[in-house]
């Protein structure tokens, strides 16, 4: 079975992936935390599709904080998403459109863009294994290595269109984020990365379902949509993109009133994104 055969979204997680993604601090401790606005400016910056200036509050964040991974990882997802906009990869028609999204062509990956990323990645994974070998149970180290898995898990199969390998990144991530959960379900964010696997692989022929699940797939459809909503409601940096991945699985099912609420909001909250607009407008047409 190669690679085309299989029909996958990823994204943070981003997370995302995605996509979407990006970094999560316990949603009972924001509050508290002085410096986390400027994290937040950073995400809400890429979501406006302003990466130049998601860049520099990563930087003056990792500046403040250089023991973190946080602000490498953050840095990639603000790459990834780039390079998702710049191929288009995240209009809801490429993910509703099995065949359209497998066959998108006109973009290459930027080297450059690859290579900034990937040194992103790994000096965020360093971080995080320095850290863990001083606290094994460091719940925010730990979190770093699954949106480590789930950004490089979505550069593989979004932007190289390698499938395959990145299926084995994405189960090491979700297994990971199932760990973390077990020990702190208050890391709403990390729901993302089980809710994308479960739905994305969900909308496979059932024969490819049953070969994912041999593989150690997860591919339950309404466990799925279940943790993309806990992201949505009760995450942070990451909620927008479940958001955006609930109003795609609402398109998928005909649900016009959903997707067009989703959108709308997505679009009140980020004006500078012209993606939610046009996908209201699709379903008005």
């Amino acid at each position: 079975m190669d690679a085309v055969s299989f029909n996958f979204r990823w994204g943070f997680a981003v997370g995302a992936i995605f996509t979407l993604a990006v970094f999560v601090w316990p949603a009972t401790g924001l509050a508290a935390t002085a410096e986390l606005p400027s994290l937040e400016a950073g995400y809400r910056q890429m979501y406006n599709l302003d990466f130049e200036g998601a860049h520099e509050t990563f930087a003056a964040w990792e500046q403040i904080h250089p023991e973190e991974p946080l602000g490498p990882v953050s840095n990639a997802a603000a790459y990834l998403f780039a390079e998702f906009d710049r191929m288009h990869i995240l209009e809801s028609e490429l993910f509703v459109d099995n065949a359209k999204f497998e066959k998108r062509t006109g973009f290459s990956p930027d080297p450059k863009v690859r290579e900034a990323f990937e040194m992103e990645l790994h000096r965020g994974e360093q971080a995080a294994n320095r850290n863990l070998q001083r606290s094994p149970g460091d719940t925010k180290a730990i979190f770093a290595k699954v949106m480590v898995g789930g950004l490089r898990g979505d550069y593989m199969a979004l932007v190289e269109k390698r499938n395959l390998a990145a299926l084995s990144t994405i189960k090491s991530s979700r297994a990971l984020a199932e760990k973390l959960l077990s020990q702190d379900p208050s890391y709403y964010d990390a729901y993302l990365a089980v809710g994308v696997e479960n739905y994305l692989l969900s909308v496979n022929p059932a024969p490819v379902r049953w070969f994912l699940r041999l593989t150690g797939a997860q591919t339950d459809k309404q466990e799925g949509i279940a943790k993309l909503r806990l992201t949505a409601q009760r995450g942070h940096y990451l909620a927008p993109y479940a958001r955006l991945l609930l109003a795609v699985a609402a398109l998928r099912d005909h649900d016009w009133i959903q997707a067009r609420s989703l959108l709308s909001g997505l679009a009140d909250e980020f004006p500078n994104n012209p993606l939610y607009r046009r996908e209201l407008a699709r379903i008005d047409q």
